[in-house]
């Protein structure tokens, strides 16, 4: 017997809803991870996009464990002569709650063509409220 490879017709894409309201980050993002790659599915093809869409509301209300808040550090560069840049997690949480899970889920993808076409699949709303209700999202349990 021959080994299965998805083609882009045979995937099914459903839209899932997550509320992340006392959500721990990593485990969420971990979490999302691996149904925006369609690792949960049996007809998972590494190099095939077999994920789901997935609309996470109330990404402002997310938790970090211990002292995350200040120790955790996010840089960029702003690609100036000493332009590195560098914000705490508490104050980009302020700034751009949406970014916290964003950066998190970025980081467990894969850093390619695909990595960069599944990122777009994930929507992230700092309140309760989405755009997506034409969707129809199944509510998903973490």
């Amino acid at each position: 017997m021959k080994t299965y490879s998805a083609k882009k017709e045979d995937v099914d894409r459903r839209w899932y809803l997550i509320d992340a309201e006392g959500q721990i980050l990593g485990r969420l993002a971990s979490l999302i991870a691996m149904r925006l790659r369609g690792k949960h599915k049996p007809i998972y093809t590494p190099h095939v996009d077999t994920g789901d869409f997935i609309v996470v509301v109330n990404a402002d209300k997310l938790v970090l464990t211990g002292k995350k808040w200040d120790k955790k550090v996010y840089y960029h560069h702003t690609g100036y002569m000493g332009g590195l840049k560098s914000i705490t997690a508490k104050r980009l949480l302020e700034k751009r709650p949406e970014d916290l899970l964003f950066f998190a889920v970025k980081g467990m993808l894969p850093k390619n063509r695909l990595g960069r076409r599944l990122i777009k699949k994930l929507k992230i709303y700092a309140g309760p409220d989405h755009p997506h209700k034409a969707q129809q999202p199944e509510p998903l349990r973490t």
